[in-house]
């Protein structure tokens, strides 16, 4: 009798139902590694890289705006600033950490947009899973070289509001705890960038007119994201006064006056992607009123298409939020179709697989592709450890991750010589009045005098002179009182038309 009981106990039925609720759980560790994988496979990203240099020095007692210089807000030094503290701690390299970050607020954020979306009507239990699985991909494997961008944060950090939003419309009532989180991840979100607002401005207003009223948008999740973003506002004010007075008046002077014209914005690659996705998303609902749910999210998809062409700057980067909603929104489309829709069923998951393979290359080529820095590394490590390193270029790729890689010191305050290169392309152009002429000339003073005083107070090793993205030899022999600070720094090796310059004693050893 008891070899009955144990022989039905360990029956092969209740194994297989072990295996299938087992099996949703293993796709996604499968799909986890796949994205740590990845992390060891490309390059970092080299803002990644510059901004947790940039919160090193911070940390080091530098101050912001003025010993270190970054043209962005605060937050955009903030967020990386527990990982260099973890780091620190455990001896491990800040990317390796910040990376590890990033997939708990990965977890994080999906966790929480389940448990909003808990009663949240689906065709069946399997549509739960397959959207599940599809966020993370888009969040985890997706952004590749742009993993850990603040764009890609903010997507991370949106996406427990986008599954309130959706929550409201159903007609169901969140827990304040949802509310909380949601609201907070908006706020830190909108704190990146002003622009980001334009997303979800869109994703809110297009809700308002689909359920013909203006209630959602006096959800308290949008006064708690509108508190922290006020708060945050105070606090530059109160503690960066800097990036007011000094670095405002550079991005309006510099940094936004130089773009890429319309015709080059929507023929970069992010357009045809973008627009292949609502299409195909819009198709599915070709009949009857379309979905609140998919509405939020291609409205907040074509808000995000919106600041990508107002920033002219055509950046990967800049284009993920825009593609990862609307890559969300087809999935979703894909899962809430009608079951006859096969035809159609079958181009909208083509469509979805055809843009994420064009979006991965898109994403992975980054504009500072000529600049992985590793084919550097051997030439530069062989004049010693830990060099001090300088850049002559404008290009952001090129000595950041290579410094960092060789356990470095940065001499510069800055990430390059942007001002110098924006100044080329201005003057280039007809058009500017005495007054801008009188404003780049001012800037490109204090950007070449910031630069004099770095090499001054901490000479550098070794120095990078870029004639691959431009002729910073010609740059060198225009500013003599630049040129004449590297003297004696004598060409060692030229790798990729990157010259590398030491003093005498620092000689190339053979290999």
């Amino acid at each position: 009798m008891a070899m009955d009981v144990d022989a039905e106990r360990w029956s092969p039925k209740p194994l297989a139902v072990v295996a299938v609720r087992l099996a949703p759980w293993l796709v996604l560790a499968v799909l986890f590694v796949v994205a740590v994988a990845l992390r060891h496979l490309l390059p970092a990203n080299t803002d990644v890289s510059w901004l947790l240099t940039v919160a090193e020095r911070v940390l080091d007692g530098q101050r912001l705006y003025v010993d270190v210089i970054e043209t962005n807000p605060p937050m955009a030094v903030l967020i990386y600033t527990p990982g260099v503290v973890i780091a620190r701690a455990i001896g491990m390299p800040a990317e390796m950490v910040t990376d590890g970050l990033v997939f708990v607020a990965i977890f994080a954020s999906l966790g929480i947009a389940a448990w909003i979306l808990r009663d949240f009507p689906l065709p069946n239990g399997l549509s739960g899973w397959l959207l599940a699985w599809l966020a993370f991909v888009i969040l985890a494997v997706l952004p590749t070289k742009v993993f850990g961008q603040r764009e890609h944060i903010a997507v991370v950090e949106l996406l427990p509001a986008l599954a309130l939003y959706a929550v409201r419309m159903k007609g169901l009532t969140p827990l304040w705890p949802a509310v909380m989180a949601a609201g907070i991840g908006a706020g830190l979100a909108l704190s990146f960038k002003p622009h980001f607002a334009i997303g979800i401005v869109c994703g809110l207003a297009a809700l308002s007119i689909h359920a013909r009223s203006w209630r959602i948008l006096l959800g308290p999740e949008n006064f708690v994201a509108a508190a922290i973003v006020g708060a945050y506002a105070l606090g530059i004010i109160a503690f960066y006064p800097e990036f007011l007075s000094v670095i405002a008046p550079l991005l309006r002077d510099v940094y936004i006056m130089v773009g890429s014209s319309a015709l080059e914005m929507i023929s970069a690659p992010a357009i045809p992607i973008w627009a292949a996705l609502v299409f195909s998303a819009l198709v599915l609902k070709r009949t009857g009123r379309i979905d609140g749910t998919l509405l939020l999210l291609l409205a907040t998809s074509f808000g995000f298409a919106v600041a990508f062409l107002l920033q002219r700057k055509g950046w990967p980067y800049h284009s993920y939020p825009m593609i990862a909603f609307a890559m969300l929104g087809l999935g979703y489309a894909l899962v809430m179709r009608r079951p006859f829709d096969r035809a159609l069923g079958t181009f909208a998951a083509a469509t979805l697989v055809i843009a994420f393979v064009q979006s991965v290359l898109w994403f992975n080529w980054s504009f500072d592709k000529a600049f992985d820095a590793r084919p550097l590394w051997t030439a530069v490590a062989r004049l010693g450890p830990h060099p001090k390193i300088l850049a002559i270029t404008a290009e952001p790729g090129l000595g950041i991750p290579l410094t960092r890689a060789l356990e470095g010191t940065w001499v510069s305050r800055q990430q390059g010589l942007w001002v110098a290169a924006y100044l080329r392309s201005m003057r280039s152009k007809p058009g500017l009045s005495a007054r801008q002429n009188a404003a780049l000339d001012q800037h490109a003073a204090r950007e070449r005098a910031m630069l004099i005083e770095d090499i001054a107070r901490n000479a550098p090793t070794v120095v990078l002179v870029d004639n691959f993205s431009d002729d910073w030899s010609l740059w060198l022999r225009e500013n003599p009182d630049v040129a004449n600070l590297l003297g004696d720094y004598r060409l060692v090796a030229t790798v990729n038309d990157i010259e590398i310059r030491a003093k005498p004693p620092l000689v190339s050893q053979p290999e």
